[in-house]
């Protein structure tokens, strides 16, 4: 067991260990989760330590796990899911801290759920096995589930169904095209599918190739989600738990990106570029869809679901301008949406639970009784608005210069996305923040308490330290993305027969 397989288990072996703990000891239980969470986050630091970019994976595990079919237990970890696993690892013991004070019934279940949730993600960032993958894949989905339907709002169970339906009807699509990739080619190993594309013996006709692409892709845009997939984002969001919307904003939804750059374009490099052109348009019809109805939305939590329809559609965009410059953007923006979007739901989640709603009209001149929390809520604000030397302007301008690269006036579309997000968010904050507070504001919402603080002065760090030292983190990427695109430059597929020589299966 290497340093990735403690970082990927521990989690679940705090799962397993809150099953035992009496309910009744809820103190125990979160002061558990805690540790465990933190321990992991520790240890996810030693990863970022020890890796070093110039091979395509590093703390590699590979054993046998179900012999018939070959399924394996393959994990590692390269510049691609390195920072989303550290994403991770920090998020987790932030969302049991701020969930201290506000899950008061069924704690034990709740912890324990969200520490599972931790193992299942983690492990869609590190599986080369397909299954593995799958496996991971699902296992995030069940917590999820849970954490909306029982310890959500008044609609949780609408929106928990709605969740489970719209993600398992992607997930079948991605099963069926995953075992029809074995029957071909013999294999659910990512790194053994790889090294038979780059011999010549993998490679699909143009409707298999386009067909298998649409399998995966279409549960990778409904996780995103990509426009017009996106309608159980928002109501997953204002039903959720604070430390629940946390998760899927900044964690959850990456999976889909993530997928997107892993699978699409090393195994199906002719069929993404053949996709590219719609796929492209739908993103750029996300990032203004987006903004425009958070533009308008009155309940912050549902406001802060569409900025995520908004800039993951940057993401989407940097991956299929298939460029270096928008490739690293992405992945870029995935990290920095996580970070900026946490903050934003955990401020808009403490004021719901201060002042009893999410409406915006409730609120009003909060940054009188609590300026701290205004302070806070102005720096991620600017943040998620692009505002250089804060994070989102890294991977946005990333993002739009690959895509300038490519087609310029899809690169003025996307930015007209920027302008609207300094406006929905600037809005949104002299609403609620500025004028004068009604009496429910001023005898209810209290300024930031300690926990919080520590909740949240990491992620003010790091909004910055993004924005302003991103060769810290962008090396790795590059090479990562560099390994990826030269992959995706192949110029087309054809069936192969693995049986017979190359020159003897080309149809």
């Amino acid at each position: 067991m290497n340093l990735l397989d403690a970082v990927l288990f521990l989690p679940l072996a705090g799962f397993l260990t809150l099953l035992f703990v009496p309910r009744e000891r809820e103190e125990t239980i979160r002061r558990l989760a805690l540790g465990f969470a933190s321990v992991t986050f520790v240890l996810s630091l030693g990863l970022a330590v020890g890796y070093r970019a110039g091979g395509e994976f590093a703390f590699v595990t590979d054993k046998p796990w179900i012999r018939s079919p070959e399924i394996r237990y393959h994990v590692g970890l390269d510049g691609l899911s390195l920072w989303l696993v550290l994403l991770t690892t920090l998020l987790t013991p932030i969302g049991v801290a701020v969930s201290w004070n506000y899950i008061r019934k069924r704690v034990k279940e709740f912890y324990a759920l969200f520490l599972l949730l931790e193992f299942g993600l983690v492990g869609v960032f590190v599986a080369l096995d397909l299954i593995l993958f799958y496996v991971f894949w699902e296992v995030s989905l069940v917590p999820m589930y849970f954490l909306i339907g029982v310890w959500g709002h008044e609609r949780r169970i609408y929106a928990a169904v709605k969740f489970f339906l719209f993600t398992m009807a992607g997930s079948v699509l991605m099963l069926a095209a995953i075992i029809y990739l074995y029957t071909y080619a013999g294999t659910f190993d990512y790194a053994e599918l790889l090294r038979l594309q780059a011999s010549g013996n993998l490679a699909f006709r143009r409707t298999e190739g386009l067909l298998l692409f649409l399998g995966f892709f279409l549960a990778f845009a409904i996780k995103v989600p990509l426009f017009p997939l996106h309608t159980w984002l928002p109501d997953a969001h204002v039903e959720a738990p604070t430390a629940g919307s946390v998760m899927l904003a900044s964690v959850m939804l990456k999976m889909g990106c993530y997928g997107l750059l892993r699978f699409l374009l090393p195994l199906f490099p002719q069929a993404s570029r053949e996709c590219a052109p719609w796929i492209v348009a739908l993103a750029i019809a996300g990032i203004i869809y987006g903004a425009l109805v958070a533009l308008v939305q009155p309940n912050m939590k549902k406001l802060v679901a569409y900025t995520s329809v908004s800039h993951l559609g940057f993401v989407v965009l940097g991956i299929f301008t298939f460029t270096p410059l928008g490739a690293d953007g992405a992945v870029y923006q995935m990290i920095n949406h996580g970070i900026s979007t946490a903050m934003l739901f955990l401020v808009v989640g403490m004021l719901a639970a201060r002042g009893g709603s999410s409406r915006i009209a409730d609120y009003g001149g909060v940054a009188t009784p609590a300026p701290n929390l205004a302070t806070v809520f102005m720096i991620t604000a600017l943040a998620s608005a692009g505002l250089p030397a804060l994070n989102n302007f890294v991977g946005e301008y990333l993002v739009l210069q690959g895509t300038a690269r490519v087609n310029l006036r899809w690169a003025v579309l996307a930015a007209t996305g920027i302008i609207l997000a300094a406006a929905y968010m600037l809005w949104l904050y002299q609403r609620v923040f500025f004028g004068p507070a009604p009496e429910s504001v001023r005898d209810r919402v209290y300024d930031l308490k300690k926990r919080e603080w520590a909740a949240m002065a990491p992620l003010v760090v790091l909004m910055v330290w993004l924005g302003v030292a991103s060769e810290t983190f962008l090396p790795a990427i590059r090479q990562t993305n560099a390994l990826i695109l030269e992959r995706a430059r192949a110029s087309g597929e054809v069936r192969v027969e693995l049986s017979l020589p190359l020159e003897e299966a080309r149809p």
